[in-house]
């Protein structure tokens, strides 16, 4: 019996050393038929270079350095819209409805350095307030900042969710101007949109001549598919001289499954990008960017309903799905696909990069609330992504 146990405890170290031994040969013997093991997907594209989103979208980086801050007595939060300055080289970025009826309407003159290709760090060089006629400031409950877009005079164009409206300020804050809104387009019982799902983007064409907005969500006689996809009207203003910028067309743009239409970038009189974002519990956020033409769509400004039989929506097409690109080393205090992802409700062409690319970047909005993020996303597109070819 002792013989036999000293035989079993010899015997076990050889067949472990055998197993071992074995492992090896097949592990190389399958390394030598299949190749490497390829790493991780951030890993493979950071040795290849700048990594990619999508086909001719590259990820430049993310900066949370915005996030929680305050300044000149300010949180810095509930950024809801971004545009460029390329004239001074700076960011305007305009602020919600604020945690309170009575935090002030602003918008904070940012740096957001691209240098090489690469984003570096958000800077906050001022915060302006917005004021009324009377020189009062707007506040949270008057004012829901949701888009804003730079004039070729200099002055600020901002839309508002609250009625909505659209105004004209100069950098100083000072109210210019209000643009006049179509019945249809105002807060129900007033007209036919739904509260907090109205005029969440604001963009003006390069040329200056043409101004896009867009409900946030389906006008109460427009609605959704069976599919769960919202009937949205674009609407275009249209710069009369004078007589400043009048609403003279309406387009019927459909969003995918359970999206809002939150951001439009004008490349032109009719090529547009449309950011789509959506939320699911439990899920987290979808956040897709789509090249869109007008070039011989309808105006739907008199149809009663985009429900219609026979009405056609504009020619749309992915650029980019945020949860696409790689995490860049993002964290997220909620749930995520992707922990990039937040809730991105800006969207702005930046500088040109090398490479005949141009910079995109992102903004999310926190909400001013502890589970969500106030980041900054930059993007490189080349060229020949930014239009859809017609």
């Amino acid at each position: 019996m002792k013989q036999d146990g000293q035989t079993r405890g010899h015997s076990r170290p050889r067949i472990a050393t055998l197993m071992v031994l074995l492992a090896a040969l097949l592990t190389a013997v399958g390394l030598a038929v299949a190749g490497p093991v390829a790493p991780p997907a951030d890993a493979a594209q950071d040795r290849a270079g700048t990594p990619e989103c999508a086909a001719g979208v590259d990820f430049l980086g993310f900066s949370d350095a915005l996030n929680k801050r305050t300044y000149e007595g300010t949180s810095v939060g509930g950024l809801s819209a971004l545009t460029y300055d390329g004239r001074r080289g700076v960011y305007y970025s305009l602020v919600d409805n604020g945690p309170a009826a009575t935090s002030e309407a602003r918008f904070y003159t940012l740096r957001i350095p691209t240098k090489g290709g690469v984003l570096g760090t958000p800077e906050i060089l001022g915060v302006t307030t917005l004021r009324d006629a009377s020189g009062q400031p707007f506040t949270a409950s008057n004012f829901d900042g949701e888009g804003l877009t730079l004039t070729r005079r200099g002055d600020l164009l901002a839309s508002s969710e609250t009625e909505p409206s659209i105004r004209r300020f100069d950098l100083d804050g000072n109210l210019l101007e209000e643009l006049p809104v179509p019945h249809k387009f105002r807060v129900a019982p007033a007209g036919q949109a739904q509260r907090n799902q109205t005029f969440e983007s604001l963009a003006l064409a390069p040329n200056g001549r043409s101004l896009f907005t867009a409900v946030e969500g389906p006008l109460a006689p427009d609605g959704r598919t069976a599919e769960g996809e919202n009937r949205i009207r674009i609407l275009r203003y249209e710069d009369r001289g004078p007589g400043g910028f009048q609403p003279v067309e309406e387009f019927f743009y459909l969003t995918e499954p359970g999206q809002g239409v939150v951001e439009i970038v004008a490349l032109s009189e009719d090529e547009l990008l449309v950011l789509e974002r959506g939320f699911q519990s439990g899920v987290g956020n979808t956040v897709r960017v789509f090249r869109v033409s007008l070039d011989g769509a309808e105006d739907v400004s008199g149809e009663p309903s985009l429900a219609a039989p026979g009405l056609e929506p504009v020619e749309k097409e992915l650029l980019v799905d945020v949860a696409d690109c790689p995490s860049g080393g993002a964290t997220t205090p909620g749930t995520q696909p992707n922990p990039l992802l937040d809730n991105y409700e800006s969207l702005t062409l930046g500088p040109r990069l090398p490479g005949g690319r141009r910079s995109l970047l992102l903004q999310s909005d926190d909400n001013f609330n502890a589970g969500l993020v106030t980041r900054v996303v930059a993007l490189g597109v080349e060229n020949g992504q930014l239009w859809t070819g017609r």
